[in-house]
């Protein structure tokens, strides 16, 4: 997709936004924002919502460690995404507390969008989904299969998570008129080439989730997760893990999960005294798991995947890219994720790269139409 003309990255103020968006609404009539924002400037989303209420412009936003311009990541200022027209979209809040289950709600959302458009009996053909979830919504792999099952290949779907890289709860999605929790972002991008790479390599050692419950894996192969999990990692890449530096190597050597498309990252984030791992993601019960070792820079492969499927794609004329980086993957590359930003950049030609740091990636397996929930990806369009 060639990214529209007018997006500019500036400061949170709202007397800094005021100026771009009353020019922006002169000149398109039809327009929405998209607005990304880091968590360092939260404070600043209220008073974002009151200039776009006052010029009547359609929002949508959400909060993320960081944001993406060109081959940095900053954590001051806004990225003001614009569309012309404003793409359908919707905002649902406090998924999972309801007594519709949250499958059913995203399905009816989706579906709805769908019906929306013009000619609505035609097939969305090559059109994407892309949501964005509050990342403590803890069964987000779940959903989108609950929505898949539903809607069967009528969309497809790609995404990111907002909120925190602390993984504490916080509003993170939001309107002209709401910021809320626990909820999803969703809008449609017509014939558009969404690319979600991880390119990280899986090690041959199989084991399996013996008792899991949401994020968290309490058993693997029947014994202790943390304790088979030193064993594996010591026996596979020698490595030493204990309670004392598990912050320092679990990033590196996340488990990768067994789906019968592909093999899905999931980076352990945290531990508790009774041997479970927490993991970002959901890992199902009676997974098939494989330790993964993360790969150094030059043994990625990832962007030259990403540039590969991006320009074998009709649309020419790309001058930006919208890009979300992965957490965990920055947190394992370290000062070389810039260098894979600016890699990214000069590969694909775009004058710029515009995005944000994000807690968790959603794509659709090519073959299936199956969605999937993601770590240590690229999402690229």
């Amino acid at each position: 997709m060639v990214m529209n003309d007018f997006a500019e990255y500036v400061e949170a103020r709202p007397e800094c936004i005021t100026p771009i968006l009353k020019r922006w609404k002169a000149e398109h009539p039809e327009l929405g924002v998209l607005v990304l924002v880091p968590e360092a400037e939260q404070e600043q989303v209220i008073g974002i919502q009151g200039v776009f209420r006052e010029y009547g412009v359609p929002l949508m936003g959400a909060i993320f460690p960081a944001l993406v311009t060109n081959q940095d990541f900053v954590t001051q200022g806004v990225w003001l995404i614009g569309y012309n027209p404003m793409p359908p979209w919707f905002l649902l809040d406090e998924l999972n507390t309801g007594s519709i289950p949250a499958h059913v709600l995203l399905s009816d959302a989706s579906q709805n969008l769908h019906n929306a458009r013009p000619h609505a009996s035609a097939d969305l053909g090559t059109a994407t989904l892309f949501l964005i979830f509050d990342a403590m919504v803890p069964n987000i792999g779940s959903i989108m299969l609950g929505v898949h099952q539903i809607l069967q290949n009528k969309i497809q779907f790609s995404g990111v998570n907002a909120g925190s890289e602390t993984f504490k709860p916080m509003p993170c999605l939001f309107d002209q008129d709401r910021l809320v929790e626990h909820g999803v972002l969703g809008f449609l991008l017509p014939e558009t080439t969404v690319s979600l790479e991880h390119s990280y390599p899986v090690a041959s050692t199989l084991m399996k989730a013996t008792s899991t419950k949401g994020n968290r894996i309490n058993s693997i192969n029947h014994r202790s997760a943390m304790i088979e999990y030193q064993e594996v990692i010591f026996a596979s890449y020698g490595v030493k893990l204990t309670h004392e530096n598990f912050y320092d190597y679990a990033v590196h050597y996340p488990f990768g999960v067994v789906t019968a498309a592909d093999v899905v990252v999931r980076i352990p984030v945290g531990f508790d005294d009774d041997g479970s791992i927490i993991c970002a993601g959901e890992v199902p019960p009676d997974s098939f798991l494989r330790l993964i070792r993360a790969p150094t820079l030059d043994e990625s492969h990832c962007i030259d995947t990403i540039v590969t499927h991006l320009l074998a794609q009709p649309k020419v004329g790309r001058n930006a890219l919208l890009t979300f980086y992965c957490a965990g993957r920055r947190m394992h590359f370290g000062e070389s994720a810039s260098e894979e930003l600016a890699q990214l950049r000069n590969e694909s030609g775009v004058e710029k790269l515009m995005g944000a740091l994000s807690l968790g990636e959603i794509g659709t397996f090519k073959e299936s139409g199956i969605p999937a929930f993601h770590n240590a990806a690229l999402v690229c369009f």
